[in-house]
């Protein structure tokens, strides 16, 4: 469990959390359990993608996967363990009232449920070889990417009580664009990136015939695609005024990382 959540990583779901409740003025102290459980939900989905039944990667985040540096059967009860961590950290958050707590557990069991994250990675498995849509494949990165970047930032958000409405409505719109900058900078990465840099072995989406963006609508209009989603998501967050200004930071981060 600490060599899938501790060593390496770029932490964005966490950053986005204490981003978000810096944005909105919730306590410091509220937003440890919420960052913390969305990295455990991160990395328990990691260790089971990576698994031969899933993915069959061999490398993540420039080490051995968990099933290669330990086995399979390790790997699959770590991820299994790091999920029921995500909860029992929520649950059991003195810092947030039992109103907070049901809910941030209820946002983040959907985003990592069928209708989320689980549900995604299964239509990506199904439609390797495959033709889709556009609308098709924004849908699946939207569950399988984007749903858990979605819940961070509601979670951040919901650290503080009685957010204004307008407030939140920014901050979904905002977590929705970036969400799906993320995949499609994911995809762009796995054509031009290398392994020193990214950590895993590039070009694997090619290789497995799974729909990308770059396949689908040609690396440039890709590139164009993820900067129309970034301008989307500074433009979304104009109700925050000033307090939006590490989320707007964290945007570009995403289009531009390398890695």
């Amino acid at each position: 469990m600490r060599y899938a959540t501790l060593d390496g990583g770029k932490r964005v779901r966490a950053s986005l959390v204490y981003a978000t409740g810096e944005a909105v003025g919730a306590p410091d102290g509220a937003l440890d359990a919420p960052a913390c459980a969305i990295e455990l939900i991160h990395a328990y989905s990691l260790v089971h993608d990576d698994l031969p039944c899933m993915d069959d990667d061999d490398l993540r985040r420039g080490k051995p996967t968990c099933h290669k540096a330990f086995d399979q059967a390790t790997a699959l009860l770590a991820g299994d363990a790091l999920q029921s961590c995500a909860f029992e950290i929520l649950a059991n958050e003195s810092a947030l009232s039992a109103a907070q707590r049901l809910r941030m557990i209820a946002i983040l069991a959907q985003a990592a449920g069928s209708r989320g994250m689980a549900g995604g990675q299964a239509i990506d498995l199904a439609s390797g070889g495959k033709t889709l849509t556009l609308p098709q494949l924004e849908d699946m990165h939207r569950r399988k990417t984007g749903a858990l970047i979605h819940a961070s930032v509601l979670l951040g958000a919901l650290a503080r009580e009685n957010v204004a409405a307008e407030k939140l409505t920014a901050l979904e719109n905002y977590s929705r664009a970036i969400g799906l900058a993320f995949q499609i900078t994911d995809d762009i990465l796995d054509v031009e990136g290398n392994a020193e840099t990214l950590g895993k072995k590039p070009g694997v989406d090619r290789e497995r015939g799974k729909p990308t963006y770059p396949l689908l609508m040609g690396l440039s209009e890709a590139k164009a695609r993820a900067k129309t989603l970034h301008a989307q998501a500074l433009e979304s967050l104009a109700p925050l005024g000033d307090n939006g200004a590490i989320l707007a930071e964290l945007a570009g981060f995403i289009i531009e990382r390398r890695q």
